[in-house]
């Protein structure tokens, strides 16, 4: 094998390690966070703010995901969240759309990389479009194509400790024991973490919450191995100056092609604007640049595989026409303007 390869093939197993390091920890981090604030946070709550009933939500939920530093693919677990808590649909992909694009880190390398007006101009247009493709998506019903699975999944697991509390606070002849379905020894404590004693039921919220995430994490995990492992051969076996050769000439075509590579070519927010930056002294054009951010940024191979798990084929498609359609017309308002 000749030293390209091995050097490509040891960056592509260096990615991997990294990704698979990094998207365990903060897929795990992410869902149990997300199942204690459900603890504190009522889904009726979640329901009021980002209800579809009102423009509110659409930009509450845009604002959400400006402020939370998500990549395309640890998104995915407080998207699993909202849908937990029943959000609306429309507000849910805003939040979706919005999350990894406005990403704080990716806004501020822009203002140091390429300066203030770029960075507005790039934070409104994916606030606007993010908020009307969100209210779009959700009048034209795409709501439908989501999977049952991803709504009962939800359902028991958001109603899994509230159940027998209710149970219990709505018939006092039930026993602990029958609603937890655990066994209570002498001392008034059940096995699995139920204290009986004094007539009170004190369930252990915490390791349930992490057994529900655990289950979660070991559902989506093959989802991510997939999605890692194709993210990462792209990633090490596609130079750079391969993107500059296609999609750096000053050519109409150069901007959806950018937009295109973008996708599967699965880059960190922290590193998109400094390899962007690095593409520009390549000689690609400012507005092939701007559409490789966006497709970059707002959609990935491996968060399209993560997805299969929520959506169906009809709305994943919906989500990446979004995401191409937003960066498309990104590179050429840009190159228009500046």
């Amino acid at each position: 094998m000749s030293p390209e390869f091995l050097a490509m093939l040891e960056e592509s197993l260096n990615m991997f390690a990294f990704l698979a390091v990094e998207l365990t920890v903060l897929f795990l981090a992410i869902s149990y966070v997300v199942g204690v604030l459900q603890e504190y946070i009522t889904p009726e709550k979640v329901q009021a703010t980002l209800s579809s009933r009102n423009g509110k939500g659409y930009v509450i939920a845009a604002f959400l995901g400006a402020i939370t530093p998500f990549c395309s693919c640890s998104t995915i677990p407080f998207l699993k969240g909202l849908l937990r808590a029943r959000a609306g649909f429309g507000p849910i992909m805003v939040f979706l759309l919005s999350s990894p694009l406005l990403n704080p880190i990716v806004i501020g390398l822009l203002i140091v990389t390429f300066g203030l007006d770029v960075a507005i101009f790039y934070f409104t247009l994916a606030m606007t479009v993010s908020i009307a493709a969100g209210f779009l998506l959700e009048k034209l019903g795409f709501d439908r194509y989501l999977r049952d699975e991803s709504y009962h999944d939800a359902a028991s697991s958001t109603t899994a400790l509230a159940t027998p509390i209710a149970a219990l606070e709505g018939d006092r002849n039930i026993d602990a024991s029958q609603a937890f379905g655990c066994g209570t020894d002498s001392a008034g404590t059940s096995s699995c973490g139920v204290s009986a004693q004094a007539g009170t039921v004190k369930p252990n919220r915490w390791v349930s919450i992490w057994h529900s995430t655990w289950k979660d994490f070991k559902n989506t995990l093959p989802y991510l191995l997939l999605g890692i492992t194709l993210g990462s051969i792209i990633y090490g076996f596609i130079p750079t100056d391969l993107i500059v050769a296609y999609a750096g000439e000053n050519k109409w075509y150069a901007i959806p092609i950018a937009a295109v590579i973008g996708i599967p070519l699965y880059i960190r927010a922290s590193a998109v604007i400094p390899l962007s930056a690095g593409l520009v002294q390549k000689g690609m054009a400012l507005g092939s640049v701007m559409a490789l951010i966006i497709g970059s940024a707002g959609a990935s191979l491996t968060e399209v595989i993560l997805l299969k798990s929520i959506f169906k084929i009809q709305m994943i498609a919906a989500f990446l026409t979004v995401v191409l359609g937003m960066a498309i017309i990104a590179g050429y308002l840009y190159s228009f303007l500046f």
